[in-house]
């Protein structure tokens, strides 16, 4: 079958690659539609060493099911799906607790970290367990339904973050994740949302998605002007999408006294942290990783327009124009929100 195949950091092919095996609990899945990354753009250039070559990457993934395993019979040929990214095993300690995001021996489809790899969804089609398989209503398109796995980080950080009705929540970061994150605040029950980023276009989606304030946040400090626009209280909660020491000290900086923040991005490693602010105003902070069992609940909110991703879709590409495309993304390309490769077209 055909592959999109990172052969060397900074080099993608479109070339044959073995049929993926399918295992006695596995779903074989035709894939329709596979969403770039961010992660696998910092694959593509080695920076994060977690895709080391030669590596299928993608994991934000939708399709069709044609084949199974022995031991699968809910998922009938021709079934529309999507996936988790995460394979978990089901045995360690977070697994059987509940928190499979948690799971000691956690794969993600489209890595390869040196302890193990997985290639993923750029290809004709894909080898998945039945566990992590979830069936998609008929309504809701392939290249949508590909954005599940971003809108359950989303979905997951909002889920993880206290929340009560009347609350004013700030997202720090109007990327991706950050204008899915606004969505499923305002779904758990924030009644004004605030969006902070340095770009005017994604801003102006952040609006057209429900933000109610936007701010420049190279422009003022944006965590004095969440204050004013909160008549000095602050807000009740806050997103950090990006994560860098200036965004997390905004998101600590703009919450009131016993306020909450969520730290979803993760592009430092290692941050500074204003201690003091969060020890004598009592802030708790919430770290939060992939989702843990909200597919369901995103697809359903998707699919009633709860949280709505085509206006971040602004392109969609077949296998063959992908090495271009990866190309143009790592140079930057800041019109570009969601790039959807296609597989099956031509």
């Amino acid at each position: 079958m055909k592959a999109l195949l990172l052969t060397e950091y900074k080099k993608m092919q479109v070339t044959d690659v073995d049929e993926p095996e399918v295992g006695a609990e596995d779903v074989l899945i035709q894939v329709e539609a596979c969403g770039i990354c961010g992660s696998d753009i910092h694959g593509y250039d080695g920076s994060t060493g977690r895709r080391i070559p030669p590596l299928v990457m993608g994991h934000e993934a939708s399709g069709i099911v044609v084949g199974t395993g022995s031991n699968v019979s809910d998922m009938p040929e021709g079934t529309r799906v999507t996936f988790d990214s995460m394979v978990s095993c089901g045995q360690c300690d977070f697994c059987r607790d509940g928190s499979a995001n948690l799971c000691d021996n956690r794969m993600v489809l489209g890595v390869s970290c040196g302890e193990y790899r997985r290639h993923g969804a750029f290809a004709e089609r894909i080898s998945v367990p039945r566990r992590i398989v979830y069936q998609l209503p008929d309504t809701l398109p392939f290249e949508e339904a590909a954005l599940v796995e971003a809108v359950s980080v989303a979905v997951h950080a909002a889920n993880v973050t206290p929340i009560t009705l009347g609350d004013t929540a700030v997202v720090v970061g109007a990327g991706m994740i950050g204008l899915l994150t606004l969505q499923a605040a305002r779904a758990a029950g924030a009644t004004r949302i605030i969006a902070v980023d340095l770009n005017d276009k994604r801003l102006e989606v952040a609006k057209q998605l429900g933000a109610d304030d936007v701010i420049r946040g190279d422009q003022c400090n944006a965590a004095e002007a969440i204050i004013a626009l909160t008549g000095g209280r602050g807000a009740d909660v806050a997103f950090e999408v990006v994560g860098t020491t200036p965004t997390v000290k905004t998101a600590i900086e703009c919450v009131r006294k016993g306020g909450n923040v969520t730290l979803i991005g993760n592009v430092s490693p290692m941050i500074d942290l204003p201690l003091q602010s969060v020890v004598t105003r009592e802030i708790s902070l919430h770290g939060t990783c992939g989702c843990n069992g909200e597919y369901p609940q995103c697809i359903d909110l998707m699919n009633r327009g709860i949280i709505n991703v085509k206006p971040l879709i602004t392109a969609k590409i077949p296998l063959s124009d992908g090495p271009q495309w990866f190309e143009r993304l790592h140079a930057g390309d800041a019109d570009q929100m969601k790039v959807v490769v296609q597989p099956q077209q031509a």
